[in-house]
């Protein structure tokens, strides 16, 4: 995977399969969000090695002013994701809208493939 500067890879999370990224050029910021409201945020960068638990939600920033090259692999031989954006979207309008304080159709607008979100 490669994330330009200023680019984001969505939250997401695998429902099938840890992740593992080696780290081959630039450098980024993963945030892992864990049960019972935790988080944690690293940075990384050429050489180094992240790792995401099966079902963990994710995000991966690029944190320089290089393109971010990140080699993944899951031990699961069928990938699967799940988005925030997508997740959002499978639920009724009327829910998400009155839980997370947006407007109805600002909700049904949300993609539901994966996206790299650009700065």
């Amino acid at each position: 995977m490669t994330i330009d500067p200023g680019a984001l890879r969505a939250l997401h999370w695998h429902p099938n399969a840890d992740e593992w990224q080696y780290y081959i050029a630039g450098r980024a910021r993963m945030t892992v969000f864990c049960a019972k409201g935790r988080s944690e945020t690293v940075a990384l960068g050429p050489g180094d090695v992240g790792y995401v638990p099966q079902g963990y939600g994710h995000c991966i920033e690029n944190a320089g002013g290089d393109p971010c090259e990140i080699l993944i692999g899951f031990n699961s031989g069928e990938y699967m994701d799940s988005g925030l954006a997508r997740w959002m979207a499978g639920n009724p309008p009327q829910l998400v809208a009155t839980n997370v304080g947006l407007p109805e159709d600002v909700i049904m607008r949300f993609r539901r493939h994966a996206v790299l979100v650009k700065g």
